[in-house]
């Protein structure tokens, strides 16, 4: 009988093989042309994916030269957003702050992608309808069936489901190694990573 260690990286593996490689090209290209441009990245991430947005953030703009940000990065500005205006547009307020415009991109880290009819990370539907109205690119790396991101998103990486038990660990850990591969992509890296660097 397999330990749950072994099960788990069992599925790590099937979930490698079954990954759109052709879907992170394009996102990869997609991250270039929007610093081609002039534009910002905007990261959005609620729970673990507000971790990875601000690990993101720091990656895209040291290793890429990507002008990032992540509206979670200023818990400050968060909170009192939260609290004076509501959850459902704390995101989408302080993209309208940001002069979210079309040479910007805005990218979607999240295990189902926002879901309105459902309630399902509102602030992320509502972002992503600023972004379509601005303009902005929308890209996402999501789980699940990718929600409202992937039915808007210009491109969108699906973390594909291989047991469903384990959705979440599955997406959000991959969701690591995929801006892990894009910032390490040569369509993107423009400064070589310390470790990488020393002698």
């Amino acid at each position: 009988m397999k330990t749950f260690t072994e099960s788990f990286l069992d599925e790590s593996i099937e979930l490698i093989r079954k990954l759109d490689t052709a879907s992170i090209e394009a996102l990869a290209e997609g991250l270039a042309a929007v610093r081609a441009g002039g534009g910002r990245l905007f990261i959005l991430g609620v729970g673990g994916s507000a971790g990875h947005a601000s690990h993101a953030v720091n990656d895209f703009r040291k290793i890429c030269g990507l002008e990032s940000y992540a509206p979670t990065d200023n818990v400050s500005e968060l909170t009192a957003r939260v609290n004076d205006e509501g959850w459902d547009t704390s995101f989408s307020e302080w993209l309208k702050v940001s002069r979210l415009n079309e040479r910007d991109g805005v990218l979607v880290f999240s295990v189902g992608g926002g879901n309105r009819v459902k309630n399902v990370s509102v602030n992320l539907v509502r972002s992503l309808e600023l972004a379509r109205e601005r303009g902005a690119k929308i890209f996402g790396i999501v789980g699940r069936d990718g929600g409202y991101t992937k039915e808007v998103a210009d491109v969108c990486v699906l973390i594909p489901t291989v047991a469903s038990e384990r959705i979440t660990p599955h997406t959000e850990g991959f969701c690591a190694v995929v801006w892990h591969l894009l910032v390490s992509h040569p369509k993107l890296q423009a400064q070589t990573t310390k470790w990488e660097s020393v002698k």
